[in-house]
């Protein structure tokens, strides 16, 4: 079973600098960026020095490593997939799909580059940002069924989307989510949760607002979103706590599935009677603990 991400920090492919600083950092994983963070006259720089540092630290202590390559029908797209997929990276971020369909590609693609190089079939796996066209959120429920085994979960974006529907903005009056933003986030819950994959929160765009991030990822994490994607190294901490569960809910959580040990249905606990949903809510806090 693949562990749980509760941080997924964001990394340029084309800074030596930073990329040198990964092995101490808290995240859970490492987002080594070659789309957006990197532009276009450094892209094959950022795709040598990536594939380079995924061969170097592959099965090191640390975070795990993912890469985000540029998005299909670009012309970096299958340069990115031969040289990172060669390196063994734990995963591959998705940006600008319109569907599964495109996540089946790429799955297809890793099938052969695995073969090639020898790597566990299946081992690369998924995330696509599933809401960076206006296509996309109107299939994210069509990943129930496209039964994708190295998909890990689901995320989405609001800058990318916002851009494509020529919007000014993407926030209400009081600083949250327009509708709009709000309809795709829920989907991206909704697809995620159909499909038996996580959920992973969107990004915090204020680095200097930690109050703010502590309390947006709390919530995150009660809706049922498993982990965030980070954007700054001082956001790391904030999202690993915000997603662990506290010692109480993981105490309460290893009794629930003790009191289910035997395959009953219902059980009475703490005066409370408890069903199914309450068994697999307790299995979910313990994934999250890494239990």
């Amino acid at each position: 079973m693949t562990a749980v991400l509760r941080s997924l920090l964001f990394v340029p492919g084309d800074s030596e600098k930073k990329l040198g600083k990964i092995a101490a950092s808290a995240a859970d994983a490492v987002i080594l960026d070659l789309e957006d963070a990197v532009g276009e006259a450094r892209k094959p720089v950022a795709r040598e020095l990536v594939a380079e540092f995924v061969a170097a630290h592959r099965g090191a202590d640390g975070p795990r490593l993912w890469v985000r390559i540029n998005p299909l029908g670009t012309e970096h797209a299958l340069p990115d997939l031969a040289a990172v997929v060669a390196a063994g990276p734990a995963g591959i971020v998705l940006p600008k799909i319109d569907g599964p369909v495109d996540v089946l590609r790429v799955h297809h693609y890793l099938e052969v580059l695995e073969a090639a190089h020898g790597l566990e079939p299946g081992g690369v796996r998924l995330l696509p940002v599933a809401t960076e066209t206006p296509l996309a959120p109107f299939r994210l429920g069509d990943f129930a069924a496209a039964s994708i085994a190295r998909l890990y979960g689901l995320t989405w974006g609001a800058e990318d989307l916002s851009a494509a529907l020529g919007a000014s903005g993407n926030t209400g009056p009081d600083g949250g989510w327009a509708p709009t933003y709000q309809l795709a986030r829920s989907l991206t819950l909704l697809g995620a949760r159909a499909a038996g994959v996580e959920a992973v929160e969107t990004l915090y765009v204020d680095i200097r607002d930690d109050a703010g991030l502590a309390e947006s990822s709390r919530r995150a994490r009660a809706e049922g979103f498993s982990g965030r994607i980070a954007i700054h190294p001082g956001q790391v901490e904030t999202i690993n706590a915000a997603f662990t569960p506290s010692a109480g809910e993981i105490e309460f959580a290893e009794r629930v599935v003790a009191a289910f040990a035997h395959d009953v249905g219902t059980v009475a606990l703490d005066g409370r009677m408890l069903d199914l949903p309450h068994l697999r809510q307790a299995q979910r806090v313990l994934a999250l603990a890494g239990r």
